[in-house]
């Protein structure tokens, strides 16, 4: 399918029509349109302050938006009844910047917390799911028994990306999934979104700076300049005259990592 042509409903995991954000009298959003294909990895970058992770949270429903439609699995998410919205969200993970674990809970309690909140499940099961996350996402069977300030930055990555799989969701949310990490151990994050990516046929949302990560991991990119978003293949969005696109991709820094 060509990248510009029209996405069928059964094409699209999450379809975003005339979106509009608000913070503050701001707007930061105005009218934008988004798909997010079946089994794709859409990568959404921009500016500091552009709206990025603003956008994320409004998606999976954590903020309202002024104006506008969002669809996950062809559900409109606003006329979704509370039991109707917790069946749905079933289906997706989501990791959080920082990881967002709760310090006060083992890793293993951080990652039973969906499965406390949206199934009934015995214990026993709960812990089995959770040692097949932990090797799922690269971690010794022991990290379940430690404390977040007992991890590494790289390890509470895997930790919240096996709380993300937790409920077996065959769509990814992934806020900044290499933000704050070391080169080796960001390249690590890269390989694991695309070996799960590959092996869990998941679709996935990933909001970031990194373009390590783009040229890695993303199929699509979609760009926030402007309050609006443009999106394409890297190799088209180079070829975009607007400046902080051609500074970000055609920059001395996203040329050097385009070009390894």
């Amino acid at each position: 399918m060509s990248e510009h042509a029209p996405a069928s409903h059964t094409d699209v995991v999450v379809r975003v029509r005339g979106l509009v954000t608000e913070i503050g009298g701001k707007i930061l959003h105005d009218h934008i349109d988004l798909d997010v294909k079946r089994g794709e990895v859409l990568a959404l970058v921009g500016g500091s302050g552009s709206g990025k992770s603003i956008l994320l949270r409004t998606i999976i429903g954590l903020r309202k938006p002024k104006e506008g439609t969002i669809e996950v699995f062809g559900h409109d998410m606003a006329a979704l009844s509370d039991t109707e919205w917790h069946e749905t969200r079933k289906h997706w993970g989501v990791l959080f910047q920082e990881a967002a674990l709760f310090s006060s809970q083992t890793v293993t309690e951080n990652i039973q917390v969906p499965l406390r909140e949206l199934m009934h499940l015995p214990q026993t099961l709960m812990d089995q799911i959770t040692a097949l996350k932990l090797t799922m996402v690269g971690l010794p069977g022991d990290t379940g028994e430690k404390y977040p300030s007992e991890l590494s930055g790289g390890m509470k990555k895997r930790a919240g990306l096996a709380r993300a799989l937790a409920l077996e969701p065959s769509l990814l949310f992934l806020d900044e999934p290499t933000a704050g990490l070391d080169p080796i151990a960001a390249s690590g994050i890269d390989s694991l979104i695309c070996k799960l990516h590959e092996g869990l046929k998941l679709t996935a949302l990933i909001v970031t700076h990194d373009i390590d990560t783009l040229r890695t991991t993303a199929d699509r990119v979609a760009v926030l300049v402007d309050k609006k978003l443009r999106i394409g293949t890297i190799e088209t969005l180079r070829k975009d005259p607007h400046p902080w696109i051609q500074e970000y991709f055609n920059g001395s820094r996203g040329h050097a990592a385009l070009a390894a």
